[in-house]
Parts: C-alpha cells; structure tokens; sequence
C-alpha cells in the first residue's frame, strides 16, 4: 500500500498545471454588397498562437508584435477560409491587417472580395483550426446589415450555402433544387421500383401520368408537413414502410382482376409515406430559410420531371413488348412484380433487421 501511496504524490508533485484551452470557438460575418462580398474573422489568441508556434498566446495582443506576424497570420488562414462564388472559388482577397481584441483575448482580420457581378449562391469553406477536434465556427451572413442566415462549422461540417435575397439567388435555388430532384429520383432504387411497379400493368399514357401525379402530390403534402416539422415521423418507421409499399404495389398486380384501375389511388396513399422519405433528403441539404417556398416547388417539379421521364422510357419499351407479343407483355408484368415483391421484402428485412435504408 505504501509504494502505491507514494507513486501518486510523486507523480502529483511532479505534474504541471495544463493549459486550460479557453472558448474554443471563432466567429466569421459574411456581408454581401451588391458585387463585393466582406469577410470579417475573429479568432481567439490561444488557437492562432498554437498553429503559428508561439509559446505566449499574449504576445498576439500588442499591436507590434501582431503587425510583425501578418504575412505568417495571412498564410495560416488563406487556405482554411475559402469562398465559393456560383459554384467557383474565388481569389484575390484583399485582407487587412490584424488588430488585437485585447477584451476579447482575440485577433480580428477582414477580407474584400471584388466580384464582377452580384453573386447569386455563396459557399463558405472553413476549418481554420484543425488541430482541436471540438472547435467551432459561427457564421454569421448579413444582407442590409440584419443577419439573415446563421450557421455553426465544425469537425462534422465544414461549408454552409448561401443565396442572397436577389432574383439571381431567388433563380439559382430553383436551379440548384430542381436539379436535386431529379437526381434523387433517378438514384433512389425504392422509389423507381415503386414506379415501375405501378407501370407493369401498363394502360395510356395519360392514365400513368395520372398515377405519377398523384404519388408527387402525396408526397409534396408530406414533404412540406415534414420540411416545416409539422409532422415528423421517424425514419426507423418511414423506411420499412416504403418497403412495404412496394411489396403492395407487386402483390396488387398478381391479384388484380379488370376492373375499376386503382393504381392512381395507390400512388397517393403511398406517397404520402414516401413524401416523409424525401424529406431527410432535404434536411440534409439545409434549405435556405427565406427561400423555403421555392425550393420546396423547385425540388417537386424536379421529382416530377425525373418521374414522367421514368413513366415514357419505361411505358414505352412495355408497350412496344405488348404490340409484338401480348403473351409476353403479360408474363414480362408477372415476372417484373415478382421481382417488385421480392426487392421490397429484401429491403423490409435490411431496415428492420440491420436499421439500414437504401
């Protein structure tokens, strides 16, 4: 017991008071001007000092020494604080010289960006101090001096997107939403089952586009109910119903008998449980909160771009299987359900079981 009793005061008596790292945080204001955009970047004296070398983080607080480092301080954020103009990184910053924030134990630089034209979309890069896993970056964008977007870059996260309140922001967020829901659609195998499920039965153009319709206006009502967090179910019980939905649509078309076609009716009831799918796909993408409206549309219309082409590739290429041989056509939408059936009950075990979604 003794030798242990005095391994601890030795090593007590030997240890050194750490260095408390003090509110590791930075803070950057982004204010857009019509074609000029400024930067302005506090950080705090202990994080600069640690990345530039220096033993003493005060030494940074007298005016002198601070001036003398400019050309290292420069060098040391340049590539950690990046701005993205319409989608191209802009250079050729101006930056000031730094001055000390003695109250706030901090260093204050600002940049000016000299642009040919007012931007349209703004992505700010930053992590400006990579040696601290916990350090963050609030970001603060202004428009006529009111912050009109605010936002927290870490470890996890390192840009944010921004467009201005200008028609040419107002035009790049339905560009840029419109876009997304195509690709979404296009890369979202549970949901091009479900359609082409809902298509193996086959019938005119206008009665699929109706069906189509139907499932973007379910799943707009939800998506919206989602995005404004209305209504938010969570994604453990969203996924494997989705699943389910195209296990339904393959077993309704190996039990359907003529009839009235219901197919329109089936596409809305479960659009409306693929809407809430839809929308972890936007939260992800962090709309812009006063361009809500639009690129909520904009994503919509691009679902139903990315859908009615799906709908005339694959309507068509059955159709024309169905003029050479009926016989076939019905085998080929037996066959093509099976396999709906089983893709949606692989899929409902994988969510159920092993809590992952495609």
């Amino acid at each position: 017991m003794r030798p242990l009793v005095f391994a601890v005061l030795l090593a007590a008596a030997c240890a050194t008071p750490a260095a408390a790292h003090p509110a590791p945080f930075s803070y950057v204001d982004v204010r857009v001007q019509g074609p000029a955009v400024d930067l302005t970047l506090v950080a705090h004296d202990f994080d600069v000092a640690h990345d530039l070398g220096i033993a003493d983080p005060n030494v940074l607080l007298d005016p002198a020494q601070l001036a003398s480092r400019r050309e290292a301080i420069l060098a040391l954020f340049a590539p950690r604080l990046q701005l993205w103009v319409d989608g191209r990184l802009v250079s050729g910053a101006v930056w000031s010289s730094p001055r000390p924030l003695t109250d706030r134990q901090s260093i204050q630089l600002q940049a000016h960006y000299a642009l040919a034209a007012a931007p349209s979309q703004l992505t700010l890069a930053a992590s400006l101090f990579p040696y601290d896993p916990v350090h963050q970056t609030f970001v603060n964008f202004y428009e006529r001096d009111s912050v009109v977007l605010q936002a927290i870059l870490g470890r996890d996260r390192q840009q944010v997107e921004f467009f201005p309140g200008t028609r040419q922001g107002t035009v790049a967020v339905i560009r840029r939403f419109a876009a997304a829901g195509v690709h979404h659609i296009l890369i979202g195998p549970d949901h091009l089952l479900f359609l082409v499920g809902l298509l193996l039965l086959g019938g005119s153009l206008r009665r699929l586009a109706l069906v189509v319709s139907a499932f973007t206006l379910a799943h707009s009502i939800t998506l919206s109910l989602a995005v404004f967090r209305l209504v938010a179910p969570p994604s453990w019980l969203i996924e494997p119903a989705i699943a389910l939905s195209i296990v339904y649509v393959g077993a309704d078309n190996l039990t359907v008998r003529g009839g009235r076609d219901m197919r329109a009716w089936i596409a809305f009831a479960f659009g409306l449980i693929h809407g809430f799918g839809f929308a972890s796909v936007l939260r992800e993408m962090e709309l812009p909160p006063r361009a809500l409206g639009w690129s909520l549309l904009s994503f919509n219309l691009g679902v139903e771009a990315g859908q009615l082409a799906v709908v005339v590739a694959v309507s068509t290429a059955l159709a024309a299987i169905r003029a050479r041989n009926e016989r076939v056509g019905r085998q080929l939408a037996v066959a093509g359900s099976i396999v709906v059936i089983a893709a949606g009950a692989f899929w409902f075990v994988q969510r159920v079981f092993f809590g992952t979604a495609i």
